[in-house]
């Protein structure tokens, strides 16, 4: 079938909205009818060249959407369903046997590598033309229609707006999971979070519902931090107007239980292991190949670790953010703001300037108009 999508030619170049050809769903895949997806700093990674992927790309992994059709092994799912598209597994390897799917061992290729885990594409150009690849995180959603599996395929309820939906998929999937599955936060804690971006707001809400007592955001961007104390921080840092580690201490007294550093900084880094209470825990969810830690840091029972998309299992996680965004405990409407699809390097500049939290685009009527 013909679609719409926006190819990621390589660094500093343009989206191209392409026509492109997709296949029908093999007997594992569903096809789905996009209705909006999010804009996250993986994909604007992954356009800069700092991921594996390969370009020209179709890149895009928050989908959410519309299962259209559904092949012969596909028992999970039906024409109609509305889905949040997440990131892809391979379902056979230790850890996705043992609920970890998001430490895959195949993760590398199902996600990055632009194709299906046997090497196969279902997105073509015309032929005769260059190729472009797809499958990215096992969805390619920044197209009207995104082939993805039952396991990346998350049903959610109807009378949601799905609109609003696709990020849970991941961003604020992967710095919710981080609060609630990774660290298991208990209530009256001390948490302090290091940058909120989508990911920082995620971990921030989570916080919040996991009846945190002290829950500190940590930030450049004054709207932000405003914003972070509406959503639930109980005190805020500008990182430029005061000594961080000296603030979370004055803050929590003995340190903070938990730190969950989004911003991948070599200083950040430093702050957030040198705020911590005795048996506190650091979760890393970018790294820096500047940033080191000093052994000694680590006394006292504390530790370090990264975290992928919030050790979550999406077809369990995300239909409790779903609920929980029902119930007006985790207001994501709050941090989205919408872009037409052909706007799509609008909202990569307006994201890129840290003028929006988290940019979704809409493709509104689009997807049906690709099939007339």
């Amino acid at each position: 079938m013909r679609i719409r999508a926006a190819v990621a030619a390589g660094p500093s170049q343009p989206f191209a909205i392409e026509h492109l050809e997709l296949d029908a769903p093999r007997p594992d895949e569903v096809l789905v009818r996009l209705v909006a997806t999010g804009v996250c700093q993986t994909d604007a990674h992954a356009r800069a060249g700092h991921t594996p992927a390969p370009s020209p790309i179709v890149l895009g992994h928050e989908g959410a959407g519309i299962v259209e059709h559904v092949g012969e092994a596909v028992t999970g799912l039906r024409p109609g369903d509305h889905v949040v598209l997440s990131f892809q597994s391979c379902g056979e390897c230790a850890r996705c046997l043992t609920g970890r799917p998001s430490y895959c061992d195949r993760a590398l290729a199902a996600n990055f590598s632009g194709a299906r885990l046997d090497g196969s594409r279902g997105l073509h150009r015309a032929a005769g033309t260059a190729p472009v690849f797809g499958h990215f995180f096992g969805q390619s959603s920044f197209a009207t229609h995104a082939l993805a599996t039952e396991r990346n395929a998350v049903k959610v309820d109807d009378d949601l707006p799905l609109e609003l939906l696709g990020p849970l998929g991941c961003g604020f999937q992967t710095g919710a999971g981080a609060v609630l599955n990774t660290f298991a936060v208990p209530a009256g804690a001390a948490v302090a979070i290091l940058g909120v971006g989508a990911v920082g707001f995620g971990a921030l809400m989570a916080a919040k519902l996991a009846g945190a007592s002290t829950v500190i955001a940590v930030d450049v961007n004054a709207g932000r931090l405003a914003l972070a104390e509406e959503l639930g921080a109980t005190h805020i840092v500008h990182a430029t107007q005061t000594d961080v580690t000296a603030a979370l201490r004055d803050i929590t007294g003995t340190g903070a239980d938990y730190v969950l550093d989004t911003t991948g900084r070599a200083d950040m880094l430093g702050h957030a292991v040198a705020s911590l209470a005795p048996l506190g825990q650091v979760g890393l969810m970018a790294g820096s190949a500047a940033a080191s830690v000093a052994v000694g840091g680590l006394a006292l029972g504390k530790s370090l670790r990264g975290i992928v998309q919030g050790d979550a299992v999406p077809r369990l996680f995300i239909p409790k953010l779903a609920r929980w965004f029902r119930e007006g405990r985790f207001p994501i409407d709050r941090l989205v703001r919408f872009y037409d699809f052909d706007d799509i390097d609008t909202a990569f500049a307006d994201a890129a300037r840290g003028d929006v939290v988290k940019p979704v685009l809409r493709f509104a009527d689009a997807g049906r108009q690709e099939q007339e």
